[in-house]
């Protein structure tokens, strides 16, 4: 905010050169020609690397989250066959930005036009033009989690009321405020590359460039600065990122590319898509029977590192937060000519809390009784946990019912006069949430080559000061502080003292999933207490030792706004005598007061940190909207959340994490949509197009309250929060829209709401711009 950022593309380096990429402007092409002889021939142009030269420097990119019977378990760089429009087929890297753009354009492509598969419906049709090798069907595999079917048939057929929709999700641009970047430089002397990129997991992306270029570990070095968010679109390695890396290798230089908002709309791997088709089984007295699911993944030109990885977290969580005698979703993937979809804030439960909740406020409907009396007769009680769902997660604690039936309180006031040609509607909605994800034993059990503990290290400086370092990234989730305080508050001194280091792979300790998965302070923040009250003790421990006495006599006591060698940072005897906290941390550097030969010198303590399950927030959602019958405009009136994240660190920053993820989670309810025609070409390649959440969307009315069930699994009691405000409300808002107009519910079945989707689902029903009936 004040300017002193550093972003990936305020870095400098010495002699830098720039790159652009050459990119297919089709969806589904051979490439038959390469030909960069007018841009080789510039004065300008440092390197051109094209398909086969990639072929040379590179290996394709490995796969970490697959499915069953994937044909194609690696992402290649050097493209032969463009799959999506906006694919990169090779780099061009000159002396300035405008060159490398120019020479980029020299470049001729000699393109076969293919048949494209732009959409689920495309790629599944009987005579649908082939996309990956060896995907029969353009299936990418399938996967069934939860219940057996004889169970689920068996539920069924109990039922008194059976609810069966198709929803389709579609595809959303994770749209963050700064697009991607790398700024790569080679050093041949020493075979060191360093790679500066706006990475949300710096390690995993050094394990990826590793296997690319086939470099050894310690020959790579990456490093994130500042980023400006990610929502997961940062997460993974790209295969335009690799070639930039290729090309510093090649010339022994630094290379820097930044991507534009258009290269980011076309290029960036996009969020959601998906068409489920999905029941509800009712029984006696509105008793839930089972839920049951066949998702079928959009995941475009090729599967992603995560690859079907969020929809296989839509199978896991549709259960949700209720009691069911059965439940399970098949996830099938589907290749498409588009650009591949990955890992996006709410990974899976944002669609699995949509078609769940829909669902049930349809069941409702045709029962004609209260929907928040239907839930509630279904929710898990607390006295009922921990309780393992039929996917296999185990919820560990809170209050489900608490949640709901306080959001619902919220949102209960007086209805304004609304003229005749408004309606007006509320709905409350509840979900779970997979937090601190995951234990390397569960990863380990689906096959996800990723590893889920936390590592950091925690640092007494001979002055006295403090340095946290973790593996975990700031992408502005105010992480740096949340951390600082949590080391603070375990050594009991105060905040300034604690420095913490993030971002660095030479520095930081291991971390493969870092800052994604709601996972980040956690964990990382679990580690964090388990060093920083270890250290306190070692420090109490030194200081008996200098002061004469037994640790259990000496009692520490530190002003808040003391120094480390202030007579106010000190530790205290039982007869008066005192020792600095900095003279303690100096003395004890020196290896002087221990009190045993196999006592460690060093103030340093790491801790790699494996959570023993997953750890589970929970939330309800209340929205109030009006709906325009006229113009099928939708408005959010009013918006309540009541959230439970166990205990928390930061309550300011625990806000704006609900409150930034309640404008994202309007945004895809209301308005984002990533389109492209029916060639599969990107037809939103701007804010002109692709409509994100103004200060308007988010009403004045947005309350957010938190509730504190502690986790028994994390040291702290933590339980994450960074997706928990996207999850509902694309579904609260929809069924509030079904609340305010009943006759249009059942269609109610695909985002976003846009008045032109609303206004003809209100004309198909006969309602007027007067609101009576034709």
């Amino acid at each position: 905010m004040r300017g002193h950022g550093r972003f990936l593309a305020d870095l400098r380096a010495a002699g830098v050169l720039y790159a652009t990429l050459v990119r297919s402007p089709l969806a589904h092409a051979r490439i038959v020609g390469f030909d960069a002889s007018a841009a080789r021939s510039d004065p300008r142009c440092a390197l051109v690397l094209g398909p086969d030269d990639l072929a040379e420097r590179t290996a394709p990119i490995p796969t970490a989250w697959r499915l069953p019977g994937q044909p194609e378990d690696r992402i290649p760089i050097a493209a032969h066959t463009a799959r999506y429009a906006g694919q990169p087929l090779g780099i061009v890297v000159a002396d300035t930005p405008t060159a490398a753009e120019d020479l980029a354009e020299a470049v001729r492509l000699d393109l076969d036009p293919l048949p494209p598969a732009a959409t689920l419906a495309d790629a599944l049709a009987e005579h649908a033009p082939p996309i990956v090798p060896g995907a029969a069907g353009n299936e990418a595999g399938s996967i069934r989690l939860g219940s057996p079917e004889e169970d689920v048939a068996a539920a069924f057929a109990r039922a008194e009321l059976v609810v069966e929709r198709e929803f389709t999700l579609p595809r959303v641009n994770p749209s963050p405020l700064e697009p991607r970047g790398v700024l790569a430089e080679y050093d041949p002397g020493t075979g060191l590359l360093t790679v500066h990129a706006g990475s949300q997991s710096p390690h995993s992306m050094r394990q990826d460039l590793c296997a690319v270029l086939g470099m050894r570990a310690d020959r790579v070095r990456v490093i994130a600065p500042d980023i400006g968010g990610s929502f997961g679109s940062k997460v993974v390695l790209y295969p335009d990122e690799a070639m930039v890396c290729a090309a510093a290798v090649a010339l022994g230089a630094a290379v820097r590319w930044v991507e534009s908002r258009a290269e980011n709309f076309d290029g960036a791997y996009q969020g959601r898509g998906q068409r489920t088709t999905a029941r509800l089984a009712v029984g006696h007295e509105g008793r839930f029977l089972a839920f049951d699911a066949h998702i079928l993944a959009d995941l475009g030109a090729y599967a992603t590192q995560a690859g079907s990885g969020p929809h296989q977290v839509t199978a896991l969580t549709l259960q949700g937060p209720y009691h069911v005698d059965a439940a399970a979703a098949t996830v099938t993937g589907v290749y498409t000519t588009r650009v591949p979809t990955g890992a996006y804030r709410g990974y899976g439960m944002q669609e699995a809390a949509f078609i769940r909740e829909r669902l049930i406020e349809e069941a409702a409907r045709e029962l004609d009784v209260p929907a928040l009396e239907l839930r509630l007769r279904n929710l898990i009680r607390p006295e009922e946990l921990p309780h393992t769902t039929h996917t296999g997660l185990t919820y560990d604690s809170g209050d489900y019912g608490a949640a709901l039936r306080r959001a619902a309180t919220l949102a209960e006031r007086p209805p304004p006069s609304d003229p005749p040609w408004v309606r007006r509607g509320t709905a409350v909605v509840a979900a779970v949430e997979i937090t601190a994800f995951a234990p390397s034993a569960l990863l380990e059990t689906f096959g996800i080559a990723w590893s889920g503990w936390e590592g950091v290290r925690l640092r007494i400086n001979h002055d006295g000061t403090v340095t946290a370092y973790s593996g975990v990234i700031a992408v502005g989730q105010g992480i740096e502080t949340s951390l600082a305080q949590i080391a603070a508050e375990g050594l009991g001194v105060p905040l300034d003292w604690v420095r913490v280091e993030l971002g660095d792979t030479d520095t930081a300790p291991h971390s493969d999933l870092s800052a994604q998965a709601s996972r980040a302070l956690t964990l990382a923040g679990g580690a964090l207490l388990i060093a920083a009250r270890r250290l306190a003790d070692r420090m109490r421990t030194l200081a008996a030792g200098f002061l004469g006495t037994d640790p259990d006599r000496v009692t520490q006591r530190i002003g808040s706004r003391a120094d480390p060698s202030s007579p106010d940072a000190a530790f205290h005897g039982t007869d008066g005598a005192r020792i600095t906290w900095r003279e303690v941390a100096h003395r004890g550097y020196r290896g002087w007061g221990n009190r045993k030969d196999t006592d460690r010198i060093r103030l340093e303590e790491a801790v790699d940190f494996d959570p023993p399950q997953i750890t589970f927030a929970h939330g309800a959602h209340a929205a109030e909207v009006t709906v325009d019958v006229g113009t099928g405009r939708v408005t959010v009136t009013g918006y309540w959340a009541v959230h439970d994240s166990g205990v928390l660190v930061n309550p300011l920053i625990a806000h704006g994490q609900i409150a930034g993820g309640i404008a994202q989670g309007l945004g895809q309810a209301l308005s984002e949509e990533a389109r492209a025609d029916a060639e599969g070409v990107p037809v939103t390649r701007s804010f002109r197009e692709y409509a994100v959440p103004a200060a308007q969307d988010v009403p004045e009315d947005l309350v957010i309250e938190h509730t504190c069930t502690p986790s028994t699994a994390i040291p702290g009691g933590f339980k994450g929060l960074g997706e928990g405000g996207t999850l509902l409300p694309p579904a609260a808002v929809t069924c509030a829209v079904a609340a305010a107009v009943p006759e249009i519910a059942h269609t109610l079945t695909s985002l976003p709401l846009t008045p032109s989707r609303v206004r003809a689902a209100l004309r198909a029903a006969g309602i007027t711009a007067e609101g009576g009936l034709r």
